[in-house]
């Protein structure tokens, strides 16, 4: 069952509840989202918030004291923020916890008359796993599915930008040594998070460098091509040697990478990692950003 205690009310930091809270758009308990639109007679662009936690905790709550939605909702941009299932809850996965953010986004533009959106200015952006999301949706190809019977499925995928706050630069995990420039030495406790992460229930008897299909879709970075949606990457941690998981899930040189990776295939990015010396002239934050590319 969702957790509901100490959750607090769809209520964001200028005191305006949702004007849809819960809205369901899948089976799942926990496929679910909060809207508030701007004040607007046309439609407006949107700003997904897809939470963090891993993709094994979190909730859609975390943004609700942005002062950022403040400013967008103020510029007539609308705001959601959303549920998504965890990893450890079948079909399991990371996969298939961005599939579900994946198909909140075409919920979201299949009703765009209920919602008052335009369909062909929409942003995701959010921390940890809901940056990694944001960034695979947009560096992924379309994914629509035009032979779908679930007509929802068959609406884009395709967003106007990304933004991602303490990403990773890929969930192909197994690429993390080579990207941060850590030597390789997986526990057997380390091949089976990384298992459950590509959606095996164990690493037993597996070569996981061998799954090639769930290791290339999980791999955003190497996604990326020039046609990817402009990003905007923000990293405030220190850099160095990571000494927990914590500081290896969210060093800045994830960020370096993607920057690079941005550089090399001439995709439009914004990459900030003060502790390493990464800035950008622009001064832009994502707010800015946003409504520049919306």
């Amino acid at each position: 069952m969702i957790e509901t205690q100490n959750v607090p009310e769809p209520i964001n930091a200028a005191g305006e509840r949702a004007t849809y809270a819960n809205e369901k758009y899948g089976s799942h308990e926990r496929n679910s989202f909060d809207i508030w639109l701007a004040d607007s007679e046309e439609p407006t662009p949107l700003v997904i918030y897809i939470h963090g936690g891993g993709f094994i905790g979190g909730d859609k709550s975390r943004y609700y004291d942005s002062e950022d939605w403040v400013r967008f909702l103020e510029a007539g941009v609308s705001i959601a923020a959303i549920n998504y299932r965890f990893m450890n809850q079948a079909p399991y996965g990371i996969l298939a916890s961005m599939n579900d953010s994946k198909r909140c986004l075409q919920y979201i533009r299949y009703n765009a008359k209920k919602y008052n959106v335009d369909t062909n200015r929409i942003a995701c952006t959010g921390g940890s796993a809901g940056a990694g999301t944001s960034l695979w949706l947009a560096f992924s190809d379309d994914m629509a599915d035009l032979n779908s019977s679930d007509p929802v499925l068959r609406e884009s995928t395709t967003i106007s930008c990304a933004g991602a706050f303490a990403t990773q630069s890929t969930y192909d995990i197994l690429r993390w040594p080579e990207l941060l420039n850590l030597p390789l030495n997986q526990t057997p406790e380390e091949k089976q998070v990384i298992a459950r992460a590509f959606g095996l229930k164990s690493a037993d008897g597996i070569d996981l460098f061998q799954q090639s299909e769930i290791r290339k879709e999980l791999d955003f970075l190497g996604k990326m091509s020039s046609t990817a949606a402009p990003f905007f990457v923000y990293n405030r941690r220190e850099g160095g040697i990571p000494t927990n998981e914590d500081e290896l899930q969210h060093h800045p040189v994830h960020a370096k990478r993607l920057k690079e990776q941005a550089e090399k295939v001439g995709a439009e990015a914004i990459v900030y990692a003060p502790a390493i010396g990464i800035v950008d002239e622009s001064g832009l934050d994502l707010v800015d950003f946003f409504l520049e590319k919306l």
